[in-house]
C-alpha cells in the first residue's frame, strides 16, 4: 500500500470556522503573538495566556470537521495515511483519520509546567489553580515560539518514508514545520495545495491554487491517473 504524507496546517481548518494563525495585522484574535504564544508571555501574563486558550478551546468544540478533512479520512480506505499538522484542533481524528502527529500540540489538552511528559486530556477552562499530581500548575499543551518541537524528529522520520506527500493549508514560512518536505526522497511526487501559495516553490512541486476542499477534490482526481 502506497504511503501518503500529508502536511497540513492553518488553511485546512479555515473552512471549519478557525481562524487562521495570524491576520494580516500580525496579531492573532487581537494579541501581539509573543504574548499569548511565548514562555516570556505566560511568565508575565499567565492569566491572559490561559484565557487565550481557554477561548480557543471553546471554539474548537463548537466547530466541526470540513469536507476536506473528510477527504483526507476517506484516502485510507485505499492508502496508508499520515498525517503531520501544525494546527492544534482534533478536526482531523475528528473527520476519521487515525493516524495524526501534531508538532504544535494540542488544544484539548493540558501538560505540567514542570513535566513535560505529563499530558492529560483538558476541555475545561484551564487556570493557574490547576495542578498536577506533584502540585505544579498546568499549562495549554501548545509549543511555543521559542520553544523546541518534541514531535520534529518522529516527523522527519515519516517523510523520509513517504511515496508521496501533499502540502495543504500552509504558509511555508513557520520553520521547522516549513521544511519538513524537503526530508521526502528525491524524484517522488509533491503537492500543494493553497489558494495563495508561497513564493519560490520550486518548479516539481504540483500547485493547486485552490481551497482545502476544493483543491482536495482535484488533487484525488490527479491521484487516479498518477503512478507512483
Amino acid at each position: 500500500m502506497k504511503h501518503i504524507v500529508i502536511l497540513s496546517g492553518a488553511g485546512m481548518s479555515a473552512e471549519s470556522g478557525i481562524n487562521t494563525f495570524r491576520d494580516a495585522d500580525g496579531l492573532w484574535e487581537g494579541h501581539d503573538v509573543m504574548e499569548v504564544a511565548s514562555p516570556e508571555g505566560f511568565l508575565k501574563n499567565p492569566d491572559l495566556v490561559y484565557d487565550f486558550y481557554n477561548q480557543r478551546r471553546k471554539q474548537l468544540l463548537e466547530v466541526h470537521p470540513n469536507e476536506g478533512h473528510l477527504l483526507l479520512a476517506a484516502l485510507e480506505q485505499e492508502y496508508q495515511i499520515s498525517i503531520i499538522t501544525q494546527n492544534v484542533d482534533d478536526l482531523h481524528e475528528r473527520a476519521g483519520s487515525t493516524n495524526v502527529l501534531h508538532l504544535h500540540g494540542e488544544l484539548r489538552k493540558a501538560r505540567s509546567t514542570k513535566n513535560e511528559n505529563y499530558v492529560i486530556g483538558w476541555d475545561e477552562d484551564l487556570t493557574q489553580v490547576n495542578l498536577d499530581p506533584n502540585g505544579h500548575p498546568l499549562r495549554p499543551h501548545i509549543v511555543w515560539f521559542g520553544e523546541a518541537v518534541p514531535m520534529l524528529d518522529e516527523a522527519v522520520n515519516i517523510v523520509t518514508k513517504a511515496d508521496l506527500v501533499l502540502i495543504i493549508g500552509t504558509s511555508l514560512q513557520v520553520y521547522p514545520a516549513a521544511s519538513l518536505y524537503q526530508f521526502a526522497p528525491n524524484n517522488i511526487p509533491v503537492f500543494y495545495i493553497d489558494p495563495k501559495p508561497a513564493a519560490g516553490i520550486p518548479s516539481n512541486i504540483h500547485l493547486i491554487t485552490k481551497g482545502a476542499s476544493d483543491g482536495l477534490k482535484e488533487f484525488k482526481e490527479q491521484l487516479k491517473s498518477l503512478e507512483f
